[in-house]
């Protein structure tokens, strides 16, 4: 089993993919060489080759137009004509044609199955390019059903395995706190008898920040307060506290003190990791009902879809609906999105693409 990353793994940046790789190669895993640039750490359970993207790298990909050359270069020093190989590649589109150009070169292809792991919603590639990427490939996992029938709806061919993997999360971290314990986080984080909304994602437009602040700049919940965690911004307005970036390893206790969990993307999300992070930690989700968010959510079982994520009045209804609430209702089913669960997943397919 080889797995190839664009990014080092373990990984120093924060990411869906990265973490779970992190927690999966940190337990029971079915991994043997991960090619990937070179990490501060490194896990001891399997065997790296390095890649590199210097000024030699540079020239030699423009020269042989393969901008991938320091992957491939790694992937053949581990390739031996008498093994089988299951190679697994992470949203990379662009690596996967030299891929197979290299195993049909070294009479390698018929050894080899190749996984592709696509962490979007939306088909990625134009039709024409589409079909003969599908034909490239054995496989390809996708994070929800509704993602799969949009690559069925846009391509006349798909001629590949098709699989579906969900997020999974680290329950033993995020959890919901009982009644006492959520009342004392509160205090502790001056927000004692507050309504608490969170927002937490990097500040681009299509993560729908703005949205948010727009209808707190109206002043419009005075009860409540919004705490805003992964945005550089300083702005003074009533109501919201910008917290910037927070590790990794605090950010359970702030979906854990808040009471709402506001998801206003405005793109095509593949799933959602902090929706169920929240969902985990008892917060009440309202999010825009784009991409896989309306399947992670049950079509509205688990959250408060928004039809028209860009219309502030529908948000606005939205939060004076929870207001209005006694308790919340939606009840996220136990393991539903847990790590293990993924584990157990991501092991199924590998065992299943094993070649014999």
């Amino acid at each position: 089993m080889i797995l190839i990353s664009q990014l080092e793994l373990p990984s120093s940046k924060i990411g869906s993919w990265t973490t779970l790789y992190k927690n999966y190669l940190e337990g029971n895993h079915n991994i043997d060489y991960i090619i990937c640039p070179e990490p501060e750490t490194k896990f001891e359970t399997v065997t790296y080759q390095y890649t590199s993207n210097n000024f030699i790298d540079k020239i030699k990909s423009k020269i042989y137009k393969k901008s991938h050359l320091s992957a491939l270069s790694a992937l053949k020093k581990i390739l031996k004509k008498e093994e089988n190989y299951n190679i697994q590649v992470v949203d990379n589109f662009k690596i996967v044609p030299d891929i197979v150009t290299l195993l049909q070169e070294k009479g390698f292809r018929e050894n080899c199955k190749i996984q592709f792991f696509y962490h979007g919603f939306p088909p990625f590639l134009d039709r024409e390019k589409g079909e003969q990427f599908f034909k490239n490939i054995d496989e390809m996992v996708l994070l929800t059903k509704d993602s799969y029938q949009a690559h069925l709806d846009f391509y006349a061919s798909v001629p590949c395995k098709f699989s579906i993997l969900p997020n999974g999360i680290d329950t033993s971290k995020f959890h919901p706190l009982e009644t006492l314990k959520k009342q004392q986080l509160k205090e502790s984080l001056h927000l004692t008898g507050k309504n608490v909304f969170l927002w937490c994602s990097q500040d681009r437009p299509k993560k729908g920040l703005d949205i948010v602040l727009e209808l707190w700049k109206k002043n419009s919940f005075p009860d409540c307060i919004l705490l805003v965690i992964g945005s550089s911004r300083n702005e003074n307005l009533p109501g919201v506290s910008f917290l910037g970036r927070i590790p990794n390893s605090d950010l359970p206790q702030y979906y854990q003190v808040s009471d709402v969990y506001l998801f206003p993307t405005l793109c095509q999300e593949g799933f959602g990791l902090s929706l169920i992070e929240a969902l985990s930690c008892g917060c009440y989700c309202i999010a825009s009902a784009l991409g896989g968010v309306p399947e992670v959510l049950h079509y509205g079982k688990l959250g408060k879809l928004i039809a028209n994520p860009n219309s502030i009045p529908e948000w606005e209804n939205a939060i004076n609906e929870y207001l209005t609430l006694s308790e919340n209702t939606y009840k996220l089913p136990k393991d539903l999105y847990s790590f293990e669960e993924w584990r157990k997943g991501m092991n199924h397919i590998i065992n299943e693409s094993k070649i014999f």
